[in-house]
């Protein structure tokens, strides 16, 4: 499964985003994909994860109410909207994908996944 990241950018406090992670291959319906995000010198953090399903989301309680995990299996990506954003939330966003057998299943540590895409900027000014 290879991601590709896209959608941030420059956006000012209270503004939104939304971010797409696209995946090649057929096996994406069957990979659990998550959010996480790194900030210059801070440790990569978990933001929010969605199952193989869809039935199944979880969000980090600092994006609780503001961000939508999302995904459409059709066109093999799934969206993170970012809404009220916070300067905060200024990190490189990336997304992340694990094959398995869980269906319903989300997943909230790096080490559970496999798949990396590249990241996307997203810088909110005060």
């Amino acid at each position: 499964v290879q991601l590709q990241a896209s959608g941030g950018g420059l956006v000012q406090a209270g503004g939104s985003l939304r971010l797409s992670c696209s995946a090649s291959g057929r096996t994406f319906s069957a990979a659990a994909v998550g959010w996480f995000r790194q900030a210059p010198g801070k440790e990569r953090e978990f933001v929010a994860g969605i199952s193989r399903s869809g039935e199944s989301t979880f969000y980090a309680d600092s994006v609780k109410g503001r961000f939508t995990i999302s995904r459409d299996n059709v066109k093999n990506t799934v969206y993170l909207q970012m809404n009220s954003l916070k300067p905060e939330d200024t990190a490189v966003y990336f997304c992340a994908a694990r094959l398995g057998y869980s269906v319903n299943d989300v997943y909230t540590r790096p080490y559970e996944y496999s798949y990396w895409g590249q990241g996307t900027q997203v810088t909110v000014s005060s």
